[in-house]
Parts: C-alpha cells; sequence; structure tokens
C-alpha cells in the first residue's frame, strides 16, 4: 500500500486536533473548578472579615436597643412618680408660706435698742475721726462716762 505523504500530513494534523479536542473536553470541568477555587480564596478573606465587621456591629446595635429600651422604661416609671413630684411641690410651697409668716411675725416683734450709748452714738456718726486721734480719744472716754452714767441710771431706777 502506497500512501500519499500529502495525506498523512493531513490525517496527522486531524488527530492531533481530535486528541486536543478531546483532552479539552475532558479537562474542562477541572478548568472550572480551578477558576472557582481562584475566584473562592480571593473573595473568602475579605468576605470573612465583612462578616466579623456585621456581626460586631450587630451586637453595638443590639447593646444600643437595650440602652434604649430601659431609658424607655425609666420615662414610664418617672411619669407614675407625677404624684410625688406633686406632693413634694405642695410641701415646698406650704414650707415657704410657712417661712414668710414667721419673718412677718419676726418684724413686727419691736426691735431692741442698742444697750450702749456709745453704739447708738457710732451709729449716726458718719465722720471718720482716726486722723484726729486726740479728738477720737476725747470722744471715747465721753461715750464711756455716759454709757456708765446711764447703767449706773438703769441699776438705781430698778
Amino acid at each position: 500500500m502506497l500512501m500519499d505523504p500529502d495525506l498523512e500530513i493531513r490525517v496527522k494534523k486531524a488527530t492531533e486536533r481530535i486528541s486536543e479536542n478531546m483532552h479539552i473536553v475532558a479537562n474542562e470541568p477541572s478548568l472550572a473548578f480551578y477558576r472557582l477555587q481562584e475566584h473562592v480564596r480571593k473573595a473568602l478573606n475579605p468576605i470573612v472579615d465583612r462578616r466579623s465587621d456585621v456581626l460586631k456591629l450587630h451586637q453595638e446595635l443590639q447593646g444600643r436597643c437595650y440602652d434604649v429600651e430601659y431609658a424607655i422604661s425609666a420615662i414610664k416609671a418617672m411619669n407614675k412618680a407625677d404624684t410625688s413630684f406633686k406632693n413634694t411641690l405642695d410641701h415646698i410651697k406650704n414650707a415657704i408660706f410657712v417661712k414668710q409668716q414667721l419673718k412677718y411675725e419676726e418684724s413686727r416683734k419691736k426691735k431692741p435698742e442698742p444697750n450702749s450709748v456709745y453704739k447708738r452714738l457710732s451709729a449716726h456718726i458718719t465722720l471718720d475721726l482716726t486722723e484726729l486721734s486726740e479728738l477720737s480719744d476725747v470722744v471715747r472716754e465721753t461715750a464711756n462716762r455716759v454709757e456708765s452714767m446711764m447703767s449706773k441710771a438703769a441699776h438705781s431706777s430698778s
């Protein structure tokens, strides 16, 4: 049998192409799985990080929800304390009224006059006598004499 070299080259190329196509078809699922594995390897770490962030935010949000619920219950409890606050306010008003009455009664009492003449005299003197030391000594001596005379008169009359 005599073979044509041109035909032999064509048959060889055709069988190589068929073999290559069979190899591609046979390995295509492996290639797809490789691409999937590559994608998962690249995307998995960011997804895990995001999930942990979401879980952390969820816990913080849950804690804040508990805080809000606690605040709401405290406000509701304060609304229930309205009568206590009103009673306290009434007691404060009564205390202020009694204090005003006591102050009024105290102001109605006659104020006692100062005991010493010198104190009465010094209440009316507005002149600064510190520069006139001789005059201030005389005034002080006179005040003491007047005061002693007044006290003797008070003792003798009683």
